[in-house]
């Protein structure tokens, strides 16, 4: 007999239906991830406005290629914690980054609000997200009802 015959064939949809389902991405984690991205590009944009500011005045204490570099550095991190956010240490990292983008307040004062809105965006993402996450699994746990 052939393979087909006997069900040797193609698998059928009992087997697709076997593969457990993969579990769904955490909120936490694409709140986090929206943060840091819309946070590169105001790092870059403030990166350069100092770069630029410092390039007109000679009594500056930094010499103007550290805007640019440090805002390079940040920018790397934040696109690297990006990619990094499936561990949960990178939302320490993450952390950190908060706290050196409103340390950049002292370069430039505006940058004291922008990383206090920044910060208090990734606050309340790492709250609501967690609170959403555990209501998703206690929804979602076994021996509960779906409706």
């Amino acid at each position: 007999m052939s393979d087909a015959l006997q069900g040797g064939g193609e698998p059928g949809p009992e087997s697709e239906s076997a593969a457990p389902a993969p579990a769904p991405r955490s909120i936490r984690r694409s709140l986090a991830s929206i943060v840091l991205a819309f946070e590169t590009i105001v790092v870059f944009l403030a990166a350069l406005v100092i770069w630029g500011l410092a390039q007109g005045g000679a009594d500056q204490a930094l010499p103007s290629w550290v805007a640019l570099a440090a805002g390079g550095v940040i920018i790397l991190g934040l696109i690297a914690t990006m990619g990094l956010l499936r561990f949960e240490w990178a939302y320490v990292l993450g952390w950190i980054l908060q706290v050196l983008i409103i340390a950049s307040g002292f370069l430039n004062p505006a940058m004291f609000v922008v990383g206090a809105l920044f910060g208090g965006m990734w606050w309340y993402c790492m709250v609501a997200g967690s609170r959403i996450d555990r209501q998703r699994a206690a929804f979602a746990a076994p021996g509960k009802e779906q409706q």
